[in-house]
């Protein structure tokens, strides 16, 4: 699989339903016993594949439809192998947290982490930072 903005977050983007400068945006690590599915819109929609979860990104922008915040970290739940990050509209609701983008094909991933181990999340600094549309 590689990287990709789920459909529903760019159905919402073009009908000026995101608000990613403002929102909450959150990273989650996913364990390797997810795949990918352009259906899910909801972080509820992934199922039991959480290991763990940033806190709000800061320093977001968005420039020429590309996305990009300062670095971050989170703390694995688990020891469990990892394969992927998902970025989020944090609500404090999984039924209501609204997916934006999957992420495999970062230097690091997949991995295993120790649980509790802090795992930084270091953006690519190239053109397409995050993620662009």
């Amino acid at each position: 699989m590689t990287s990709a903005v789920f459909p529903k977050a760019k159905e919402r983007s073009l009908g000026a339903g995101l608000d990613l400068a403002n929102a909450d945006v959150r990273v989650m690590l996913v364990l390797s016993s997810y795949t990918y599915d352009s259906t899910d819109e909801f972080v509820a929609d992934l199922g039991a594949v959480d290991n763990g979860r940033s806190a709000a990104l800061g320093s977001k922008t968005l420039t020429n439809g590309v996305f990009d915040a300062a670095d971050s970290t989170l703390n694995a739940t688990a020891g469990t192998a990892s394969n992927a990050l998902i970025v989020f509209i944090h609500t404090g609701a999984d039924a209501t947290a609204r997916l934006i983008a999957y992420i495999d094909n970062a230097v690091g991933l997949p991995f295993t982490p120790e649980a509790a181990q802090t795992c930084p999340i270091v953006w690519d600094n190239g053109a397409n930072k995050i993620f662009a549309l």
